[in-house]
Order: C-alpha cells, then sequence, then structure tokens
C-alpha cells in the first residue's frame, strides 16, 4: 500500500456514510485508486462511462479516487470539450486531459472496413486502435509518472485508447473492467495481451465471464462477476411523469439511439408490428440519438431526461425493451425490474437472454415473428407482466444492491 502523510488526500466520510460502512460489515481501507475511463461526466448516462461514475461515486465511501479520463463527451467525435484540469463531480475529483486529434470518421470507417473485414497487418490494426481513440499523450504521460501515487488502477471498457495504451503502462496495479462482448473488434490480435496484463479482471456477468476466458484462455488472471448497484431513492416522483407517459399504454426504450444498439430493426419491427396489429401500443424513445427516428404517429422521442423522468417512465410504461445484440451488461433492465417491469430483449445477445433466463423477469426474441408473438403475449396479459415483473424486483435485490455491489469490488481488491 502506498505510503501517504499528506492528509489532504484522504476522505473523511459523513456519519451517514460511517453508519453506512459500518452496518454493510466493510472496512474503510483508505487505498489511493485511479479510475481510468474515456469520458467521465453527468452528460454521459450510458454503457461503461456509467458504470465507472456510479462505481466511483459509491467505492468513494471506502477509498481515496481520482477519475483520470479526457476532455471529450462525445465518443464519435472525441473533440474536446470540457476544460482540461481537475474538477469534482458528486464528491469525486477528476482529472482530464486534452484529446491528441479528433477522429477523422472517413478515414476510420475506412480503416474499420479493413481490419475488420478483409486481410490485414498488425500495423494496420494499430493504425485503427488509434484512429478509434480518445489518443491523449498527456493522460498517458500522468499514468505512467504517477504510477508511484496509487495502490491500484481500474481500467473501464477494453474497446478504447484510454485501456489500450493506459493499462501496460501500470499492469502490476491494474484491474480491468473490459465490458466485453462477442463484437468484430475484439477478435482482432492487438487485443490477446491486453486481457492477460491486469492483475484482476471484474466482470459484468457470467456471460461476459464466460466468453472472455474461453477466448483469451486467462481463466488463471483473479476475477469476480459484479454489474452495477441500482436504487431507486427520490427518483420515483410519479407525479412528475411526462404527459405522453401518464395516459397512453406503451413501451420504452431507453439508452443510446444507434443502428449499433438494434434501434433500426427496432422501427423497423414496430412500424411492421402496427400494420399487421390492431393494437394503440405506442413506442417511446428515451436517450440521445445518434440516427434518423422514424415520422410515425405512434413512434415518440423524448430525448435525454433527467434520472426522475427515467424513472417515472419505467413505472408507467408496459415493457422495456432492449434490442442490442452487443452488450456486456445492461443496467436498464435492473433499473426496470427495480421498477417491477419486464423487459422483452434481443436474444441473439448471450448477455441480455442470459440475463433473462436468470431472473425469470423477461422474454426474447431472434426473428420478427418472435418479437411480434412475445409483444402479443405481454400486451394481452396484465397478470404475465406483473408476474415477470416481481421476479426481476426478486431478482435486483438480491444480486444488484450496492451493498453487493460494493462489497465485490472491495474484495477483489483485497485479493490483488
Amino acid at each position: 500500500m502506498v505510503d501517504r502523510t499528506n492528509a489532504d488526500h484522504d476522505v473523511l466520510l459523513t456519519k451517514e456514510a460511517e453508519e453506512q460502512t459500518k452496518n454493510n460489515g466493510l472496512k474503510k481501507k483508505m487505498y489511493k485508486i485511479a479510475f481510468v475511463v474515456q469520458r467521465y461526466g453527468l452528460e454521459i448516462n450510458g454503457g461503461a462511462e456509467f458504470l465507472c461514475r456510479d462505481v466511483a461515486e459509491h467505492l468513494s465511501k471506502y477509498c481515496d479516487i481520482d477519475v483520470i479520463t479526457t476532455c471529450a463527451i462525445d465518443y464519435v467525435t472525441w473533440k474536446n470539450e470540457y476544460e482540461a484540469g481537475e474538477t469534482r463531480i458528486n464528491g469525486v475529483s477528476v482529472k482530464r486531459f486534452p484529446v491528441d486529434f479528433p477522429r477523422e470518421t472517413k478515414r476510420f470507417d475506412k480503416c474499420s472496413e479493413k481490419v475488420l473485414c478483409k486481410t490485414h497487418s498488425i500495423d494496420e490494426e494499430m493504425e485503427w486502435m488509434k484512429l478509434q481513440g480518445p489518443y491523449s499523450t498527456k493522460l498517458f504521460k500522468f499514468i505512467e509518472d504517477s504510477k508511484d501515487q496509487y495502490d491500484f488502477f481500474f481500467f473501464f471498457t477494453y474497446l478504447y485508447c484510454t485501456t489500450f495504451f493506459g493499462l501496460p503502462l501500470v499492469a502490476d496495479k491494474a484491474i480491468l473492467v473490459p465490458a466485453a462482448h462477442d463484437e468484430p473488434p475484439i477478435y482482432l490480435s492487438i487485443f490477446n495481451d491486453i486481457f492477460h496484463k491486469p492483475k484482476a479482471i471484474m466482470y459484468n456477468t457470467k456471460e461476459e465471464k464466460d466468453f472472455v476466458i474461453q477466448k483469451f484462455r486467462n481463466g488463471d488472471i483473479p476475477h469476480d462477476v459484479a454489474g452495477s448497484g441500482v436504487s431507486l431513492s427520490e427518483k420515483m416522483e410519479s407525479n412528475n411523469s411526462h404527459s405522453l407517459t401518464r395516459k397512453e399504454s406503451f413501451i420504452t426504450y431507453m439508452g443510446r439511439i444507434d443502428e449499433s444498439k438494434g434501434c433500426g430493426e427496432l422501427f423497423d419491427f414496430f412500424q411492421r408490428y402496427k400494420k399487421e396489429n390492431h393494437s394503440p401500443i405506442k413506442l417511446i424513445m428515451l436517450g440521445k440519438t445518434v440516427m434518423k427516428i422514424p415520422t410515425h404517429q405512434d413512434i415518440k422521442y423524448l430525448g435525454f431526461v433527467s434520472e426522475e423522468e427515467k424513472y417515472n417512465t419505467l413505472q408507467n410504461c408496459d415493457v422495456l425493451i432492449m434490442p442490442s445484440k452487443y452488450e456486456s451488461l445492461s443496467i436498464v433492465l435492473l433499473e426496470a425490474w427495480l421498477c417491477k417491469k419486464p423487459v422483452l430483449v434481443n436474444g441473439q445477445c448471450e448477455v441480455l437472454k442470459g440475463q433473462c433466463i436468470r431472473s425469470n423477469a423477461g422474454l426474447w426474441y431472434e426473428n420478427y415473428e418472435e418479437f411480434s408473438e412475445c409483444l402479443n403475449l405481454l400486451l394481452a396479459d396484465e397478470h404475465l407482466r406483473d408476474q415477470l415483473g416481481n421476479e426481476g424486483r426478486k431478482f435486483v435485490d438480491k444480486h444488484y444492491s450496492w451493498e453487493t455491489i460494493e462489497r465485490k469490488y472491495l474484495d477483489l481488491i483485497e485479493r490483488v
């Protein structure tokens, strides 16, 4: 453990946090820990970045945490939008470093087509990695120069430069949270080493763990499966609900509205379903959009909403739908189950399907016919929806309380 004499580095627990620590049976260890992630901010509410923020804020009750990240908000451009330097977000110290260059979309797309679809060289894979971004010389130098200042470095998601170039610099202190799934980039040979370098790995789901260990044969590295905690607190004020979500029957999608998230197929399936069925059901879309949303009287886009509005929408929906084929963990599924709502997911994603099987709280489809049948079944049977939703709530309460997640992260740190 790093010896630190400056008391300014210590995180003082509030009385409430001290009491919670005592009740949870978790001891406060004043480890100094860096969380490294490609983007970080209140405007970023999904994926590995949101998981990183959630875990950082919760572990800050027990450890002294700095987040090391870039000045970018947009993962498509990596444009520097945040001011470089140190700030605090929800009590956590955040150190931002500028990205060296924005992503050149045409060049990146051309390189991606080459390395993901055609015969190519290692040098071309390395070029793809740098174009993937975000590449920050100052961030990498800070990690290298600060190695002795931190006990551990958590790297969130394998896919970006912050992990690919940052983790090897501090491999003997690194814990990887890979957020990996069966997708084309993970088969690039440049990633073979990165899954063998860390001292430990924290997976989000059993499916992710099984896939990574089978793919990289790295089961000897200490590991555990955690995911993310979810809680309701004050977010359940239904009287703040959007008018659309109070008076209509609807299914909802929450997250980045993107072709890569299966939203294009969802729009196609939903519009076909409406043509073939005399159903008043609406599709409510929440989140940042990076693709065109079809003009349809029963597809409503509410945009990027607050946490309160998100939970209120979940409370009022009939079903949450998750059409993505590529997920390492779906936090929004956990949030839906916390609100006792059933889910309908893309069965081609082993993680989503596995979450539904283990929870007994959702259905899945692999084509339009199955999508239509499952949706008809759920919409027609309120008792089934309630039964699945109640099972989901039991599943979340048992496996995804923050007390459980905090304990798993702290136990893995102690093991390392």
